[in-house]
C-alpha cells in the first residue's frame, strides 16, 4: 500500500473508531481516546521541531544560490499576484453562493436561543489582534533568534530574506561555505522529515481519533446544516484547483490529486499549515517542482495565504447573521466577502487564528460580536476543511509558477 493510502485510511480509521466509542459511550473505550491523544501530540511536535530550520535553510539555500538578482524579486511578486487572485476568486465564490445555501437553514427560535446561549463560556475568548502599527513594526524582528524560538515566522522570512541576500555579495570561500552549511541542514531536515512522515499513520489516527470520539455523531440541526455547507463550499473549491493545475500548470489532475493526498490528511488533522509545510514540500517534490520556487514560495505561503480561510469565515459570518435572523443586504454581503478575504492576510497561522480577525468585521456590518462565540465553539471541524484547503492551494501555487517560468 502506498504512502498515500496509508495516510487516507488513517484518517478514516480515526474518524470511524471515534464515532463508535462516542456512540458506544463505554468508559473503558473513553479511557483509549485518552492515552492515545499524547501519541498524536508528539507527532505534532516531531513535525513542528523542523520547521524553523527548514524555512530558514531552505530560502537561504534558495536565494543566495539564485543565479539571477532579480529572481527572488519577480518571483515574488508573481506570488503575491497568485495569492491576491485566489483569495480575489474565494470571496467572490462564497459571496454568490452561501447566501442561497443557508438560506435553506430552517431556523427552530429555541436551537437558535440554545446557540446565542453558548456564548456566554466562548465569547470571553475571542481576543484581538495587535493595532496594525505594531504588526508592521514587529515585521523586522529585533533578535530573529527570539523570532524563530516564539514562532514568528514572517519576522523571520524577511531576516532570513535580507540574511542570504547578503550572502550573495560576500566573496568566497566564504560564501561557499555558508550554503554548504545551510545545505547539510536541508538536507537532514529532509531525512528527518521521512522518518516522521513514515509514522504518519499512526500520528494521523491519533489526533482524528480523540476527536471524534469527544464530537461523536451528536451535531445536529443547524450545527449539522453550518458544518456541511462550509464542508462542502471549501471541497468543491479544493476540487477547481485540479482543473486549473492542469490547464495552467500542465500537470495531470490525478498526479495533482496522489500528490497532494498526504498534505491534505495532515493539514486537515493537525488543522496548522505550519504543521504541514513539510508535507507540501514532499508533495511539490512528487510532483518534480522547482525546488528554488518551492523554498521561496512556501514559507510564504504558510505565512500569507489563507485560500480557504476566506471561505469559511465568510460563510460563519453569513450564518450568524441567519441565527440572529438578521437579513444581508448585498452591500452587506459584498463588504463581509471583501473584508475577510484582505484580513485574511493579517490573521495568524495557528488553530482557528482566522476568528481573531472578524469582530471589526462584524461591527462594520452591524452582526452581534457574540455571535463569534458560536463560530469559535463550531470551529473544530470547520478548521479541518480549511486548513486542507489551504494547503491544497500552497502547492497549487507552486505548481503554477514552476510550469509558468518553463
Amino acid at each position: 500500500m502506498s504512502s498515500t493510502a496509508r495516510v487516507l485510511v488513517s484518517l478514516v480509521s480515526g474518524l470511524v473508531a471515534g464515532i463508535l466509542v462516542s456512540i458506544l459511550d463505554i468508559p473503558v473505550l473513553d479511557g483509549i481516546a485518552a492515552i492515545v491523544e499524547p501519541v498524536g501530540t508528539l507527532w505534532v511536535n516531531a513535525i513542528r521541531m523542523t520547521v524553523v530550520p527548514l524555512i530558514v535553510s531552505l530560502l537561504i539555500v534558495a536565494i543566495a544560490r539564485g543565479q539571477q538578482d532579480g529572481l527572488v524579486a519577480t518571483l515574488g511578486a508573481k506570488t503575491i499576484g497568485l495569492f491576491v487572485a485566489f483569495v480575489t476568486a474565494a470571496c467572490v465564490y462564497t459571496a454568490l453562493t452561501a447566501p442561497a445555501l443557508l438560506s435553506l437553514l430552517p431556523i427552530d427560535p429555541e436551537s437558535a436561543a440554545a446557540l446565542r446561549a453558548m456564548t456566554g463560556s466562548e465569547a470571553s475568548r475571542v481576543t484581538e489582534l495587535p493595532p496594525f502599527h505594531d504588526w508592521l513594526v514587529a515585521l523586522i524582528p529585533v533578535n530573529p533568534i527570539k523570532a524563530a524560538a516564539d514562532g514568528a515566522i514572517l519576522p523571520l522570512i524577511i531576516f532570513t530574506a535580507l540574511f542570504a541576500a547578503a550572502i550573495r555579495r560576500i566573496p568566497e570561500p566564504g560564501r561557499g561555505t555558508i550554503l554548504r552549511f545551510f545545505t547539510a541542514i536541508k538536507d537532514a531536515m529532509f531525512t528527518l522529515i521521512e522518518w516522521i512522515m513514515f509514522v504518519a499513520p499512526v500520528g494521523v489516527f491519533a489526533l482524528v481519533f480523540p476527536l471524534a470520539a469527544g464530537m461523536g455523531a451528536s451535531a445536529a440541526g443547524a450545527i449539522a446544516f453550518y458544518l456541511f455547507v462550509t464542508g462542502t463550499l471549501i471541497t468543491i473549491a479544493v476540487g477547481l484547483l485540479y482543473p486549473l493545475v492542469a490547464i495552467v500548470g500542465r500537470v495531470p489532475a490525478t498526479d495533482f490529486a496522489k500528490a497532494c493526498a498526504p498534505t491534505q490528511a495532515v493539514g486537515f488533522s493537525t488543522r496548522s499549515s505550519l504543521a504541514a509545510l513539510p508535507t507540501q514540500l514532499t508533495a511539490t517534490d512528487t510532483l518534480e517542482l522547482s525546488p528554488s520556487v518551492a523554498g521561496v514560495v512556501l514559507p510564504i505561503a504558510v505565512s500569507l495565504f489563507k485560500f480557504a480561510s476566506a471561505i469559511g469565515r465568510t460563510v460563519g459570518a453569513y450564518f450568524v447573521a441567519r441565527l440572529y435572523g438578521m437579513e444581508l443586504c448585498p452591500s452587506e454581503i459584498i463588504v463581509i466577502a471583501a473584508a475577510v478575504g484582505l484580513l485574511s492576510f493579517y490573521s495568524p497561522g495557528i488553530p482557528s487564528g482566522g476568528l481573531m480577525i472578524m469582530a471589526p468585521v462584524f461591527v462594520s456590518v452591524g452582526l452581534p460580536v457574540q455571535g463569534l462565540g458560536i463560530l469559535i465553539a463550531l470551529d473544530l471541524v470547520v478548521d479541518m476543511f480549511i486548513t486542507m484547503g489551504n494547503v491544497s492551494a500552497n502547492v497549487a501555487v507552486v505548481t503554477i509558477l514552476t510550469r509558468a517560468d518553463r
